[in-house]
C-alpha cells in the first residue's frame, strides 16, 4: 500500500544486507537482541518502516520502506554509524576487537522492491478519479450567484 507525504505518494521499499567488519560471526545472544533494538529505534526515529528483518551470525537482512526525502545512502550512513556508536557505548569490550568504533564493514548491498504492472495500472486509474474529485471540490466560481455578473 502506498504511503503519503503532503504532496507525494510513495512505495520506496529496499532490501538491504550489511555485515560486521571482517565478516566476524559476532551477532549472537545478547548482542543480537541489542542490535535489533538499536536498528528498530533508529528506523523509528527517521520514520523508516521495517517490513521484515533477519539477523544471521555474520550479516543482517532488512526490508524497509524509506520516505523519498531520505536517500538510501544517507540512511545507511546514519544506520550503520549510529548503531556502531550505540553498540560500543553498551559493549565497551568490543572497542578492543574492532578499534576506532568501526563495527560494520564498508558498503552494503541494496536492491529495490518493485511493483507489478497491475498495481501501476490501478494507481493510474485511481489517480484520474482523485483528480476529477479534487477539481469538482476546488472549482472557483467565476459568476457572482447573487448579481449574475463576473466576480
Amino acid at each position: 500500500m502506498a504511503k503519503s507525504l503532503s504532496h507525494t505518494r510513495y512505495m520506496c521499499k529496499y532490501h538491504i544486507v550489511f555485515i560486521p567488519k571482517y565478516r566476524r560471526k559476532i551477532i549472537y545472544n545478547q548482542l543480537r537482541k541489542d542490535i535489533q533494538k538499536y536498528i528498530r529505534d533508529l528506523c523509528k526515529w527517521k520514520g523508516v518502516e521495517i517490513i521484515a528483518g533477519h539477523m544471521m551470525p555474520d550479516h543482517i537482512h532488512i526490508l524497509v520502506e524509506i520516505p523519498p526525502r531520505i536517500s538510501i545512502s544517507s540512511f545507511m550512513g546514519y544506520l550503520k554509524g549510529k548503531s556502531a556508536m550505540m553498540i560500543f557505548n553498551h559493549h565497551a569490550n568490543l572497542k578492543y576487537k574492532f578499534g576506532n568504533k568501526n563495527f560494520w564493514a564498508e558498503g552494503y548491498y541494496v536492491s529495490t522492491v518493485g511493483l507489478n504492472e497491475a498495481t501501476i495500472r490501478k494507481y493510474i486509474r485511481e489517480q484520474e478519479n482523485e483528480d476529477m474529485i479534487k477539481d469538482k471540490l476546488t472549482k472557483k466560481e467565476y459568476e457572482n450567484p447573487f448579481k449574475g455578473t463576473l466576480v
